[in-house]
């Protein structure tokens, strides 16, 4: 398929389908696993359509007919956006809503993960449809590192918590993506600032070296997270469980399998 596939490796970890319509983000962050895949010879700092399609309409209407025949699997399993992309920065916002908008239509749960703190009055103004069936289908989600350095194309991590809190207010799902972990320090930083704004943990490490993390440290922030208030849902994904050696089975409840489900 040209718009959506199942992603492989660390990125199964978070969904069973994707859609990708772009190549390149203006984020442009230090860590972007794309830089150095076999893809690095079609990333960018300026966000460009994928080959297969003449232009957006074009991707739009591949997108809904790939969509149409996998549709029962959707229906059960949801889609994310993006992992070649940002999908809510000013470039591909207009068509990431175009296909939230026939998913909606189509009951098919999307989780859409950013770094562009700032995008909800964009995204509200783009969208046409129910509010009430919007809250109901979609997820929003903001990857926080805690080092804005690292992501010098974003806007803030402060800014991105703002946003996350701002959706959380007005009724939306949201969820946090702590991968790449920088520094264990940071990252905690990061949970501690949205447990008032947060349904949903995901927590890696960085891929493709880059950090030394250390295993004292590392038992040390797994402590913190088990005595967080409110016992917040967390996934711990196999990058961080392989590092520190733990059994996923003796983990405290709120602790979550890779199927955990923020819709239901």
């Amino acid at each position: 398929m040209e718009t959506m596939y199942k992603p492989k490796g660390k990125a199964s970890e978070c969904s069973m389908y994707s859609c990708n319509l772009y190549t390149g983000c203006s984020n442009n962050c230090v860590y972007c696993y794309l830089k150095r895949s076999h893809m690095s010879g079609y990333w960018g700092t300026v966000p460009t359509l994928k080959g297969y399609f003449k232009d957006g309409d074009d991707a739009i209407r591949v997108f809904q007919n790939e969509l149409f025949g996998c549709l029962p699997y959707l229906q059960k399993y949801g889609l994310s956006m993006s992992f070649t992309t940002d999908p809510l920065i000013p470039e591909t916002i207009g068509l990431t809503v175009k296909v939230v908008e026939i998913c909606i239509k189509n009951s098919v749960n999307v989780k859409l993960l950013t770094k562009y703190g700032g995008f909800e009055d964009s995204f509200f103004n783009l969208f046409n449809g129910s509010v009430s069936e919007l809250k109901e289908h979609v997820a929003f989600g903001v990857t926080l590192t805690g080092h804005n350095e690292w992501e010098p194309g974003a806007p803030s991590n402060e800014k991105r918590i703002e946003s996350m809190r701002k959706l959380h207010s007005l009724g939306y799902r949201t969820f946090e993506s702590d991968e790449p972990i920088i520094d264990f320090k940071s990252t905690m930083k990061m949970i501690t600032e949205t447990l008032d704004c947060c349904d949903f943990y995901k927590i890696g490490l960085m891929s493709g070296g880059g950090v030394k993390y250390d295993l004292k440290k590392g038992r040390k922030f797994l402590k913190g997270l088990k005595r967080l208030p409110g016992q917040p849902k967390i996934y711990l994904k196999d990058s961080l469980v392989s590092f520190l050696g733990i059994d996923r089975n003796m983990l405290p409840r709120n602790f979550v399998e890779r199927n955990y489900n923020i819709f239901k």
